[in-house]
C-alpha cells in the first residue's frame, strides 16, 4: 500500500502494486484514446501520459497537491526504465516482431535491411555526432565529442511501431512495410552495439584501437548472430516432438527470456541473438514444428504481449517527463537536435538508396519519403541515454533523446499517414 502523509514521507510500494498502477493507467488512457481522440493507440498513449505529466508539473509548481508530483516522481523513480526495456520487455518485442517476418520478404529486401542497418547507422551516428558537438558549443555547453557521439550512437535506431500500425490500416506496399520492419528489428541490435563501443571508449573501458573495436564488435555482433542459430535450432528440435500448444508457448517464453538472458552473461548481443532466433521459429519453426492450432495460439499470444509491453511503454515514455532534469539551455539543444536528427536520417536513406539504385535497384514510389520521415525513434533511445553514468553530459544527453523521442512519436508519427498513401502502388519492390 502506498502511505502519504506529507512530501518527505517515503511512499511504501512493493513491485506489484506499481505494476498495478501502471497497468491501470494503461488502460484507462488506452480507453480515453478510443473513445475521444482516436489516435494510433501507441501516439495516443504518449501524448495522453505527456499532458498527464504536465498537469502534475505545473500544479507541483504553482504550489498545488504536492503530494501528488511526490507520489508520481517516487513511484517513477522505483521503475528503472533501462532496465525495464532493456532487461525486460525488449527480448519479448523484438521476438514478437521477428516472429511474423517471413523469410523470403526478408531476403528480397536484404541488401537495404543491411545497409540501412549497418551504415545506415554508422552515417547517423557520425553525422549526429559532430553536428551536435558543433551546436552545443555555439550554445555554450561543452561536452567531449566522445558523448555526442554517444548521443548519435542512442538516437540512430528506428522504432517503427506506430508507422507500421498505419502502414496495415492504408494497405501500403508490402516491400516498403518488410523494409521498414526488417531495419528497425537489426538496426536496434546494431544500435546496441555501437553504442557500447563508443561508451566503452568514452569511459576509458574500451581503448579506441581498430583491433579492440573489431575484437568487441565480432563478440558482440557475430556471437549474438550464433548464439542466436543455436537457440532457434533447439527450440525448433524441442517444439518438433511436442504437440500441445500451450507447452509451446512456454518453450518460446523460455527462448526469449533464457536466451536473453544468456547472451547478456556471454557478453554478445541480446537484441541480435533474439532476432535471429525469431526468425527461424517464426519461419522454420513455424513451417515444419508447429500444428496450424499451434500456430494460431502462439501468434495470438505473442501478437498480445506485444501490444500489452508497447503500450506500457509508451505510456512510461510520457510519464518519464516528470523525472527528467529539463534545463532552458538543454531544451534548446533538444530542439536544435530535432532537424540534425532528421537531416542524418534522410542522408542515411538516401546513400543506401543511391549505391542500390547504382546497382539497377528500383524503389517504390515515395519510399524515401517513408522510409525517412517514417523513422521515428522510441524507448530505445530513452533507455541507452537513461544507462549512461550520472554526469552533466547525461543530463544533457538526456534532454535532448527525450526531445527528439516526443518530437518524433508525436509530430512524425501523426502526420506519417498522410504520406503513405503515396508509396502504395509500387513500380518495384
Amino acid at each position: 500500500m502506498a502511505l502519504i502523509k506529507d512530501k518527505r514521507t517515503f511512499c511504501l510500494m512493493d513491485a506489484f502494486d506499481i505494476l498495478a498502477i501502471l497497468m491501470t493507467l494503461v488502460a484507462t488512457f488506452a480507453v480515453i484514446n478510443h473513445w475521444f481522440i482516436r489516435l494510433p493507440t501507441t501516439i495516443g498513449l504518449m501524448l495522453i501520459s505527456m499532458l498527464c505529466s504536465m498537469v502534475i508539473l505545473l500544479a507541483n509548481n504553482m504550489g498545488y497537491d504536492e503530494n501528488l508530483f511526490f507520489w508520481a516522481t517516487n513511484i517513477l523513480n522505483k521503475i528503472d526504465f533501462n532496465k525495464v526495456l532493456m532487461d525486460g520487455m525488449l527480448s519479448a518485442l523484438l521476438f514478437a516482431g521477428a516472429l511474423h517476418i517471413n523469410l523470403r520478404d526478408l531476403l528480397e529486401q536484404r541488401a537495404v535491411v543491411t545497409l540501412l542497418a549497418t551504415l545506415g547507422v554508422v552515417i547517423s551516428t557520425f553525422f549526429v555526432g559532430y553536428s551536435s558537438h558543433y551546436a552545443l558549443s555555439h550554445l555554450g555547453i561543452e561536452i567531449p565529442l566522445m558523448y555526442c557521439l554517444l548521443f548519435g550512437a542512442l538516437i540512430s535506431p528506428t522504432d517503427p511501431i506506430a508507422v507500421l500500425s498505419i502502414m496495415k490500416r492504408v494497405g501500403t506496399a508490402k516491400s516498403l512495410e518488410t523494409k521498414v520492419s526488417c531495419e528497425s528489428l537489426f538496426n536496434d541490435g546494431v544500435g546496441v552495439v555501437v553504442f557500447l563501443v563508443i561508451l566503452g571508449i568514452a569511459t576509458g573501458e574500451q581503448a579506441p584501437t581498430f583491433s579492440h573495436i573489431s575484437e568487441m564488435l565480432l563478440l558482440e555482433a557475430g556471437g549474438g548472430i550464433l548464439l542466436g542459430l543455436v537457440i532457434g535450432w533447439i527450440g525448433f528440435e524441442v517444439l518438433r516432438r511436442i504437440d500441445n500448444y500451450s507447452v509451446e508457448i512456454l518453450v518460446t517464453l523460455a527462448l526469449v527470456l533464457g536466451g536473453y538472458s544468456l547472451a547478456l552473461a556471454l557478453h554478445t548481443s541480446g537484441p541480435i541473438a533474439i532476432v535471429v532466433t525469431g526468425l527461424l521459429i517464426g519461419n522454420h519453426g513455424r513451417q515444419y514444428a508447429m500444428s496450424e492450432t499451434t500456430r494460431r495460439h502462439i501468434d495470438t499470444f505473442w501478437e498480445l504481449v506485444d501490444e500489452i509491453l508497447v503500450a506500457s511503454l509508451f505510456v512510461l515514455i510520457g510519464l518519464e517527463i516528470l523525472v527528467v532534469n529539463i534545463q532552458g539551455a538543454y531544451l534548446y539543444a533538444g530542439l536544435l537536435a530535432v532537424p540534425v536528427v532528421l537531416l542524418s536520417r534522410a542522408l542515411a536513406v538516401g546513400v543506401t538508396m543511391s549505391l542500390l539504385k547504382m546497382g539497377g535497384r528500383k524503389f517504390s514510389k515515395g519510399a524515401f519519403t517513408v522510409l525517412t520521415w517514417g523513422g521515428l525513434r522510441g524507448g530505445l533511445s530513452v533507455a541507452m541515454a537513461l544507462s549512461l553514468p550520472p554526469s552533466q553530459e547525461r543530463e544533457v544527453i538526456l534532454t535532448m533523446t527525450y526531445v527528439v523521442v516526443a518530437f518524433s512519436i508525436l509530430v512524425q508519427g501523426v502526420t506519417i499517414g498522410r504520406m503513405i498513401p503515396k508509396a502504395d502502388k509500387p513500380t518495384k519492390a
